[in-house]
């Protein structure tokens, strides 16, 4: 591992290896700089170092290098700059899907490009044995061999940052971008295997959440936020599995927003909602589970009706005939009916999960039985108003259905309403997301539950009819349609008929006085005549002379009637007084028995646990003991059957002190016994052997020599048959030879001119194909002679103008260079002099400033003005010493600052020359500024040195 002092030490080593196509050791050296704990502060280098890292990963498709330096990476800006590792992970996926799009696009053009070197030819001969071998196509091998490692690195991305950016509340936008473009490489590519894949990671990763709570940087659920990302996470992930047709994890989509719901709290925007319930209704339909498919309609239609202000009438009116068309599209009878126990409960238990997706919260006590029906769905339609936004066809089908009675004729009524709901339907404009819903989809449903309603009535007043009259009656199907319709309906006991096709008639019977017909016939018959009696013979009504009698009577009645009513309200009021009374005291003896019951609860886990654990302490010893004895007991068997086998007896054993150890002792013992008796038994019989087989040897030495010389002599004797037979069989065959060559000797003219004639033609076409070969290569030779020309010459132009560029440019930057040295000089100089007039100035004003005060003390003391002693002077420096040619310069130069004592006038007064100092030098400016001017070019001489041999260097290497 190379350890570098700075970051961008590598980032440039990196970059020289890329150089010269040194990839891995490249991303070797950035893996090593970026899992090393020396660099864990964040810098703008290492943002840079990632950049060229992920780039090197994706080109050579190292995920698990990439994995490895986004983690450390997430370490390094997790508390710093979470910004820098976004864009670190949007630019590797980047480069990741632009990989994976180039291959695809490679591998259509390879498809559609045409790569045949012979026109004529059809395959190449290994183009055939290679699609023998592989039994594959042109496109399926150009798919595996270019986009499937892409395709495959591409996933890998997905998931590895989805990995690395889990339950992290500062990257929650990341992971949900992420999630979202995973969904639409699934949906673009049609995976349907990573898609399911990707569901469970994404639901993996909201488990782990909800199970590890103390995690730093969690996200908090409750956020708006944050629950507002992963709901639509999920609801993208309903929308993808919905258009890939995977119904099984749509469901199980459903039921992960279902439950983030609950977990918390929190009903999503209608919008998400209306979404929500469509693929419900998609889901459930497929299923074929049409009662939560209609509940899902019914649900649809109250949110739109009551949070849509903008729902235009088009729209209701297609959601409430949605709904009610759902709902009859129910089977009328339970399918549960004659269910056994598991099936009704396995039925009860997916009821309760189907209502809980649905919104209904139902109860899951025994005793109440009232679950999600199609008897109270239509009740409820009808309360909630549902049936008045509905279409007339749909309305007047829902009331022939379910209210009329119309044995005779009632398909004959229905059959023109389904023709005209088949082709009702349309696009929803309060939602995009949800798709066109046409009616002809319950049209199925719909003929067979008239066909069910019509045998329903038909059974009611017939008992007997032929099956050709029946057949007449339903014209949706054929008999034997209606013959499976009708034994599904006696099964669920929805009908009680019998079919016999011997007497080619249906029989419609009554099983039992408590069928729905029957069980209150004998009351409403009551009911019929009583009505009837009162029409006929009304009843004499009598006057009443109460009111005469008792005029007062009324108003007793109300005062009694007040009293009543205020003792009432009293008795009322201490029964509620009396029952918060009680039901304090239970709540206070029932806290009290759960305190009670939670100790003594404890205590019995407590002694339950130490019971059980010396029980199972007890059970092994007493499961040891009795292995040992049983191995004791096969050991003893085994010993005492050996003994049997040889015939012997076993000696006495102690069975009362026997134990497994003694047993395998006398064993072992018996077993070293029995292996010195075969050995001994082994040595004897070896022994006998070799004395056998060298007895066998010498007797058959003799033999096998004399059979050896009797099979010289006959094969000898068979070799000269074999000669003679080759030289005659030989001999025959030459004579035949000469025959045969007498026979077409005659031909041989003939075949020498078509020999001669051919020979010709031939070396005429190999000369004319040599000749066009041969100008073909020189013209070839001369174009590509020409373009090394031209290439040569470009390239030296190119040579000579950049060498010119940078003469010109080294040029340029020595002359700004002297130009800013001199510039810098004459600031210098000029100020220098400014310093030097501006501290003559100075003197001067002191000096008259010291004459007038003088001047004034004298004239208070009255003493004569006498010349004032010259005051010592201290000697001058270096920069004064050329201040008086200075000045001159500076008086003759128009545009420059002189003082007033070097002007011209009568009243200037021009200062001394300056006095030599102690050591007679008049000034040291001079040799000061040669120095100061050497040195100045001194340095600016090293560093045109410097930038001339840097440029030298920097040419050359070009």
């Amino acid at each position: 591992m190379t350890s570098f002092l700075k970051p961008e030490n590598a980032l440039k080593r990196a970059e020289e290896l890329i150089n010269v196509g040194q990839k891995q050791d490249a991303l070797q050296t950035l893996h090593d700089l970026i899992t090393s704990k020396r660099y864990r502060a964040w810098q703008k280098t290492l943002e840079r170092i990632m950049f060229k890292y992920v780039e090197l990963c994706v080109d050579m498709r190292k995920g698990r290098f990439a994995k490895d330096g986004l983690i450390q990476y997430r370490i390094i800006c997790q508390q710093v700059n979470v910004s820098s590792l976004e864009e670190v992970i949007k630019h590797f996926m980047h480069l990741s899907t632009e990989k994976a799009e180039q291959a695809r696009n490679q591998a259509q053009e390879l498809e559609e490009a045409l790569d045949v070197d012979d026109l004529e030819a059809d395959k190449r001969p290994e183009d055939l044995m290679l699609s023998y071998v592989s039994g594959e196509k042109g496109k399926d091998r150009s798919d595996r061999e270019l986009v499937t490692p892409w395709f495959k690195f591409l996933w890998e991305t997905y998931r590895t940052v989805l990995e690395i950016l889990r339950n992290n509340s500062k990257l929650e936008a990341l992971y949900a971008m992420t999630a979202h473009r995973a969904f639409q490489f699934c949906k673009q590519y049609k995976r349907t295997t990573e898609f399911r894949r990707l569901c469970e990671i994404i639901r993996n990763h909201l488990a782990n959440l909800n199970k590890y709570r103390d995690q730093r940087d969690r996200p908090d659920l409750s956020a708006p936020e944050s629950l507002q990302l992963y709901l639509d996470t999920r609801f993208e992930q309903l929308k993808i599995a919905t258009e890939l047709e995977l119904w099984q994890e749509a469901f199980r989509s459903v039921e992960d927003i279902h439950g983030l719901m609950c977990m918390v709290k929190k009903t999503p925007k209608p919008s998400l909602m209306t979404v929500y319930y469509v693929k419900l209704t998609e889901i459930f339909w497929i299923s074929s589970s049409h009662l939560y498919h209609a509940y899902a309609w019914f649900k649809l239609f109250l949110l739109q009706k009551s949070f849509n202000k903008n729902l235009s009438q088009k729209d209701l009116q297609l959601i409430a005939s949605s709904v009610v068309l759902a709902a009859l599209s129910v089977p009328p009878h339970d399918r549960t009916y004659s269910a056994s126990h598991l099936e009704l409960e396995h039925e009860k238990e997916r009821n309760l999960r189907m209502s809980n997706l649905i919104g209904f919260n139902l109860e899951t006590k025994p005793e109440s039985r009232e679950m999600l029906s199609r008897s109270s769905l239509l009740a409820e339609l009808a309360s909630k108003g549902v049936m008045s936004c509905v279409s007339q066809e749909v309305k007047d089908i829902y009331y022939l259905l379910e209210h009329e009675f119309l044995p005779s004729d009632l398909a004959l009524k229905v059959l023109p309403l389904l023709n005209k709901i088949s082709k009702l339907g349309g696009k929803f404009t309060f939602a995009s997301s949800v798709p066109e819903v046409q009616f002809s989809q319950y049209v199925p449903a719909l003929e067979k539950l008239a066909t069910l309603r019509l045998l329903q009535q038909v059974s009611n007043v017939y008992q007997t009819m032929k099956i050709d009259n029946l057949a007449g009656l339903i014209p949706f199907f054929d008999f034997s349609v209606v013959e499976k319709i009708s034994v599904d309906a006696v099964k669920q006991k929805f009908l009680s008929m019998k079919v016999d096709h011997m007497k080619n008639v249906v029989i419609f019977c009554k099983t039992s006085l408590e069928a729905d017909g029957l069980k209150d016939h004998l009351a409403s018959f009551a009911e019929q005549l009583n009505k009837a009696r009162q029409l006929i013979c009304p009843p004499d009504r009598k006057q009443s002379k109460l009111g005469a009698l008792l005029p007062t009577l009324s108003e007793v009645v109300a005062k009694e009637h007040k009293r009543l009513l205020a003792r009432k309200s009293i008795i009322e009021k201490r029964k509620e007084e009396q029952e918060r009374q009680l039901l304090e005291m239970e709540r206070e003896e029932e806290s009290k028995k759960l305190r009670l019951q939670k100790v003594n609860d404890e205590a019995e886990k407590i002694r339950l646990e130490k019971e059980s654990e010396l029980r199972r302490k007890q059970r092994i010893q007493r499961e040891m003991e009795e292995k040992e004895k049983e191995e004791a007991r096969l050991l003893l068997e085994e010993h005492e059957k050996r003994f049997k086998l040889k015939g012997k007896k076993a000696p006495p054993i102690d069975k009362a002190n026997l134990s497994r150890q003694t047993l395998l002792q006398i064993s072992l013992i018996e077993q070293q016994k029995q292996r010195q008796d075969i050995e001994k038994k082994l040595q004897k019989l070896a022994k006998t052997m070799d004395h056998l087989e060298r007895a066998k040897r010498e007797e058959a030495a003799p033999l096998i020599e004399a059979a050896y010389q009797q099979r010289l002599v006959e094969e000898r004797i068979l070799h000269e048959r074999e000669q003679q037979m080759e030289v005659e069989l030989s001999k025959q065959r030459h004579a035949g030879d000469l025959h045969e060559k007498e026979r077409l000797s005659r031909m041989m003219g003939n075949k020498e001119i078509y020999q001669e004639k051919v020979v010709s033609h031939r070396q005429a076409e190999t000369d004319r194909l040599k000749k066009e070969r041969e100008d073909r290569i020189s013209r070839i030779l001369q174009s590509r002679k020409q373009e090394r020309e031209k290439m040569r010459k470009l390239k030296y132009f190119l040579q000579v103008e950049e060498e010119r560029l940078q003469k010109l440019r080294e040029a340029e930057e020595a002359q700004k260079r002297q130009e800013a040295e001199r510039k810098k000089k004459e600031q210098l100089e000029h100020q220098a002099k400014l310093d030097a007039i501006a501290e003559k100035q100075k003197q001067r004003e002191r000096e008259i400033e010291e004459k007038a005060e003088r001047e004034k003390r004298e004239a208070l003391l009255g003493r004569p003005t006498e010349p004032a002693l010259r005051p010592y002077e201290p000697p001058a420096r270096p920069l004064e010493s050329g201040a008086a040619p200075a000045a001159a310069a500076a008086s003759s130069a128009p545009g420059k600052y002189v003082p007033k004592f070097r002007r011209g006038g009568a009243d200037t007064t021009r200062a001394p020359p300056p006095e030599a100092d102690r050591w007679g030098n008049s000034s040291s400016k001079p040799d000061g500024d040669r120095w100061d001017r050497n040195s100045s070019f001194g340095s600016g001489g090293g560093r045109s040195s410097t930038t001339w041999s840097s440029s030298r260097v920097s040419r050359d290497r070009h």
